[in-house]
């Protein structure tokens, strides 16, 4: 593949005659207001850097100065957005996608990351306006993603990324975001032309992101006794057994986002105790087919017990929830496609069917590790995009990541997202998450050391 004033709502101050004494009392409260802000809004300390954004890169692929003027006209724009929402109690997750004419931030020729499969534009995709909305949650604003401001936030930090292809899709769409400030250099361990394990590092910034292959999240490997009955492929899973590819890999990291998901629809055999244990529309004799969501339910156990059994880390655990497909017509492997161009209103679709149970899954398994890591002071943040993704038909590739004369074996694509897309949403979401990271870990200590009072 080609490496193809942050202002607070505090007002005016409004000066008139007073006593000496009340001069005093209002100076020492300010003094107190901006000692006490920088501990609840760590990105405050950060807000100058929003508006210095670096434009000399010699490795930005060279395209017409009034589409790189337009480009970077976007990131000084952005110097006015508020850096937290408005309202902190806010649901980002839930709401409506609305237009966004300034959008895209970047295109296919000014980002090398983009995997030739998400590159819609290059294959021929004829329409543009998917690429033209912006996420608004119900009573409060999303801040569109700076990424001057979510690199200053991350200097010295690192990220990994951690499930399938999607989880790359993310990080790639990132990669492009960030593009306008810097480019990564390849630091990777060892060569891997696949990108399934590859480390970036932003040399300016210090800051280090990864990726780490894992469709399952757990040991898994393809069965080669058979194809299984969809000829697509069997895999089997070791439901109890940890992946180690990644489970001895990410306590270095700061930030770890997991997620998963579309693999698990694949024909599967259950391991447990070295033994089967059921399967996954396998059509294998003897063997029970206990369903996807068995699997899907130990897999992320197996995985979050491997995440609250790391010895010495102390950074924070996003999990990514599940982003729906959207074939219609015809299953992923039975002609299935998807060919709109806008997006669902909120009433017009639901989460329902097997989507809904992944979903409930994913929030339940959550929960009960967020409890258990919590007494060993793991930190566990849920980036739902769930709803967001849900309502994108439009997002996917479908036929346009390849040349319709290219003699290759690929289903319609509407999994994975087209970049520039929707999918850019998601780094909305986790800058505001990590901006709002210092208010939230101050909350957590309040309750922890009152539970330790009532005990």
């Amino acid at each position: 593949m080609k490496h193809h004033d942050i202002e607070l709502p505090f007002g005016k101050i409004c000066q008139a005659p007073q006593k000496a004494p009340k001069k005093v009392v209002l100076l020492v409260f300010a003094l107190l207001l901006l000692t006490i802000i920088p501990l609840y809004y760590p990105s405050i300390s950060h807000s100058l850097f929003v508006s210095e954004t670096v434009n000399s890169n010699p490795f930005v692929p060279s395209s017409s100065s009034s589409s790189q003027d337009h480009l970077n006209d976007h990131v000084h724009e952005e110097d006015d957005l508020p850096s937290v929402t408005s309202n902190l109690k806010c649901d980002i997750f839930t709401g409506e996608w609305v237009p966004n004419p300034e959008a895209p931030y970047y295109t296919n020729k000014t980002c090398w990351a983009i995997h030739e499969h998400q590159n819609c534009m290059k294959y021929g995709r004829p329409d543009t306006e998917f690429m033209k909305w912006r996420w608004k949650p119900d009573g409060c604003e999303l801040p569109i993603f700076n990424p001057a401001q979510f690199l200053e936030l991350l200097r010295g930090k690192s990220l990994a990324f951690v499930g399938d292809s999607v989880g790359r899709n993310q990080m790639q769409s990132l990669i492009c975001l960030l593009s306008r400030v810097e480019y990564p250099i390849d630091v990777s361990i060892t060569p891997d032309p696949t990108q399934k394990f590859i480390r970036w590092k932003y040399m300016s910034y210090n800051f280090t992101m990864a990726t780490f292959w894992t469709p399952h999240l757990i040991k898994s490997k393809e069965a080669t006794y058979t194809n299984g009955p969809t000829k697509t492929g069997l895999f089997e899973l070791y439901l109890d057994e940890f992946d180690e590819a990644w489970t001895t890999k990410v306590e270095e990291f700061d930030y770890i986002i997991l997620s998963a998901g579309h693999w698990f629809f694949r024909s599967m055999v259950y391991y447990e105790n070295q033994k089967i244990s059921g399967c996954h529309y396998c059509l294998l004799d003897n063997v029970p087919d206990v369903g996807i969501f068995y699997g899907y339910r130990k897999a992320f156990r197996s995985a979050f017990k491997a995440l609250n059994s790391l010895q010495n880390y102390k950074g924070i655990i996003y999990v990514r929830t599940f982003a729906p497909s959207h074939f219609e017509n015809g299953l992923w492997n039975q002609g299935g496609n998807c060919l709109r161009t806008t997006p669902f209103r909120s009433n017009e679709t639901q989460l329902e069917g097997a989507n809904l149970e992944l979903y409930m899954i994913q929030i339940e398994e959550f929960r009960n590790a967020e409890k258990e890591g919590r007494k060993k002071g793991l930190k566990y943040r849920l980036l739902d995009t769930t709803q967001a993704s849900l309502l994108r038909p439009d997002g996917h590739p479908s036929i346009f990541g390849h040349w319709p004369h290219e003699n290759v074996t690929l289903y319609n694509d509407c999994v994975h997202w087209c970049l520039p897309g929707p999918i850019d949403t998601w780094s909305d979401f986790l800058l505001e998450m990590l901006k709002m990271e210092g208010m939230r870990s101050a909350e957590e200590k309040k309750l922890l050391s009152k539970d330790r009072r009532l005990n």
